[in-house]
């Protein structure tokens, strides 16, 4: 491939200044923060300067288009970057870097969940995507086509990842956990033509067949041609000759050499397809270089070292699936594209004990640790008083969260502990949607707000607004939109433009803001605290109120570890706040044992939560309910379910479970509604 550095924009497209705002880049900016936004002008060219960064066959000639839903009548906004240019998202992810002469560097650090372990190099990486991009020619995926990945997180999950995006197709990871339902829904609604498996996998220290759940998944009307799959387990399994192929047949004997092509910018990479729980999920479509170019700038200017001499030993952590977009942005294209190293797990924190990631990071140096609110809140119970001395995570130079709003407490304790009170914590808000971090403290700033978003990245704009698109005050609850967002922004929704209009645009069309879904307001500093899904906000006799806000006064209390709100109908009020309360380990055991001889023991526990949350809160806040429970459900990425647990406290029929990554919490809490109804009987 010819390379070209440095393209030209030729022809900018006009677009509209931006209203002014308190979530805007600093108006003293960070040193860190090297082209903060100001215009819309400086957004451009500011995403114009980070592609530059990024190899290109050929130059841009327009860096960016837009063109909004409004006015009457609506039509799906046209969102276009770097237009004319031409690049290979593979290519900059790994032969580059082989190129520059970095090839001996280490890319994949991988630990299974037994205990197996296995480094992988640039040089080696390169040759193992070649062998994938040729294998899959050999099967006859091509520009385009469809590859469904349902895999766990294994080295070859990332191998087959950039051999699709190296010939141009467009791959879709499905979690390794999901039903044989929720993985037909996906190959059907994307057409794929190949579905890349495995025999087995490792969770939770039992090894778990998973190839019957993706022949389920195929059977039927599906355009599926191919399953490919990767032995890991050794696992019996069914094969359908014909369709069936192994690994090790396809890919490991294929060549290590591969000529690649330069796509356009806008060529599809791949489709996220949200959690689904409230109703059919959608098929989120990403393009190639608007995309990469936010994954790598957004991972350089909130991970990278800001010594460049101590870069090639930083060792990079995201612990997220490697299916959702977490992932995809700081695990997969980001590191890569900036030729960073990293650990990738397969198992789950607690195999074989709660200590397993202290040990990890000890093992490899891990200096940027990158991981969800309920993680931390799970470390957090197992060890309310620190690390284990045995452990040694001094190496941590930069601790992250994401998935949603952290409590303050959990944030106290992961910076206290991991990050030896001193490491920057960079607690990062955005979405499948947005594809890459929006809002973020900085790794320089001088204080940090213990579970604020703070403001946007550099070339990234934002404002939380009312319903007629107002901005709101300090401390009003309003909606977070964003009115300059960036390359990395999701083009449609697969299949169905319709809804991409209706669930993004048409709020705001007016003004031309993207609408996040989430409730959010301004601090006195300017700075945006994020209060959950705007479904998440109750309204109690009027009074606007966060679920985030409640859970994170809950969690603040030494009695409780991990807190889910949510809402039930109540005639009086609108809404009744109930709360499910996990305890933490000592506190559940002596709330057991009261329980075995007096209710009233249980029952203090629920005056002793709710009188703290009005006394953090307000009494308006107070929960009319506590319900201990072992635990409560989360999606694989992480956030409270709160749908399913009004449904059941109200009795109501639950529906899909799939994206649960803890099912097991539904039977304690039926079990623990259960007994509370037979005592307040």
């Amino acid at each position: 491939m010819t390379t070209h550095h440095f393209p030209v924009d030729q022809h900018p497209a006009p677009q509209p200044t931006p209203l002014p705002g308190p979530l805007r880049p600093d108006s003293n900016p960070n040193p860190t923060d090297s082209n903060p936004t100001r215009s819309n002008g400086d957004r451009v060219a500011f995403w114009a300067e980070a592609a530059r960064e990024l190899d290109w066959e050929q130059p841009w000639h327009t860096t960016h288009t837009f063109e909004p839903a409004g006015p009457q009548p609506l039509s799906v906004p046209k969102i276009q970057w770097f237009a004319g240019g031409r690049l290979n998202v593979a290519v900059n992810c790994v032969d580059r870097h082989v190129a520059a002469g970095h090839g001996a560097r280490t890319a994949l650090y991988f630990e299974g969940e037994p205990g197996d372990r296995r480094a992988i190099s640039y040089a080696e990486l390169q040759q193992e995507v070649c062998r994938a991009a040729n294998a899959l020619t050999a099967l006859g995926i091509g520009k385009g086509d469809r590859v469904v990945i349902y895999l766990p997180v294994i080295p070859e999950t990332i191998i087959i990842t950039l051999a699709v995006a190296r010939i141009g197709a467009i791959h879709s990871l499905v979690f390794g956990g999901f039903s044989a339902e929720s993985l037909r829904f996906r190959v059907e609604d994307t057409g794929a033509k190949l579905l890349v498996t495995s025999d087995g996998q490792y969770r939770r220290g039992s090894t778990v067949e998973v190839k019957t759940t993706a022949d389920a998944a195929v059977a039927g009307q599906s355009a599926i041609e191919h399953v490919l799959v990767v032995r890991r387990t050794g696992s019996a399994i069914d094969w359908t000759p014909g369709r069936d192929r192994w690994w090790h047949d396809v890919v490991g004997t294929a060549s290590d050499v591969h000529a690649a092509e330069a796509f356009d910018a806008e060529t599809p990479l791949f489709i996220m397809y949200t959690s689904g729980t409230t109703g059919k999920p959608k098929g989120l479509l990403h393009t190639s270089g608007g995309y990469l170019t936010q994954a790598a700038q957004s991972f350089r200017f909130l991970f990278s070292n800001p010594d460049p001499a101590q870069r090639a030993a930083d060792v990079h952590w995201c612990t997220a699936d490697l299916a959702w977009v977490t992932a995809h942005t700081y695990e997969i294209y980001g590191p890569l594209a900036n030729g960073a190293s990293q650990v990738i797990y397969e198992g789950t924190p607690n195999v074989p004990d709660p200590g397993r990631h202290f040990e990890i990071i000890e093992r490899y140096g891990v200096t940027s640790y990158y991981t969800a609110p309920t993680l931390v809140r799970a470390l957090m119970g197992w060890f309310p008083d620190g690390i284990p001395a045995h452990h040694n995570v001094s190496s941590i130079r930069l601790l992250g969260t994401v998935g949603e709003a952290i409590n303050p407490a959990a944030w106290q304790w992961f910076r206290a502990h991991l990050g030896a009170g001193t490491a920057p914590v960079v607690d990062t808000w955005w979405q499948s949607e947005t594809g890459a971090a929006v809002l973020s403290p900085r790794p320089g700033d001088a204080a940090f707000k213990p579970g604020c978003a703070s403001r946007p990245l550099p070339g990234l704009s934002a404002l939380i607004v009312d319903d007629d698109g107002v901005q709101v005050p300090p401390g009003v609850h309003g909606s977070l939109v964003l009115d300059g967002p960036g390359p990395g922004m999701a083009r449609a929704v697969w299949g169905n433009p319709q809804r991409y209009l209706d669930s993004y645009w048409r709020q705001y069309a007016a003004q031309g803001y993207f609408l996040t879904g989430d409730g959010a307001k301004y601090d006195d500093d300017g700075h945006a605290w994020i209060l959950g899904r705007t479904d998440d906000v109750l309204n109690v006799s009027g009074h606007r109120l966060s679920s985030i806000e409640i859970e994170s006064a809950l969690v603040s209390h030494p009695l409780v570890v991990e807190a889910g709100v949510a809402s039930v109908a109540d005639p009086l009020t609108g809404h009744a706040i109930v709360a499910f309360v996990v305890l933490r380990p000592e506190a559940a055991s002596a709330a057991a044992a009261a329980a075995a001889s007096s209710v009233n023991a249980v029952r203090s526990v629920s005056e002793i939560l709710r009188a703290h949350v009005a006394q953090q809160i307000g009494p308006i806040a107070k929960p009319s309910a506590v319900v201990v429970v072992p635990d409560v459900p989360k999606t694989r990425s992480g956030k409270i379910l709160r749908r399913l647990l009004s449904q059941l406290y109200e009795g109501a029929p639950t529906g899909d479970t799939a994206s649960l990554q803890n099912a097991t919490s539904i039977a304690g809490i039926t079990a623990a509604l259960a007994q509370r109804k037979k005592e307040t009987a």
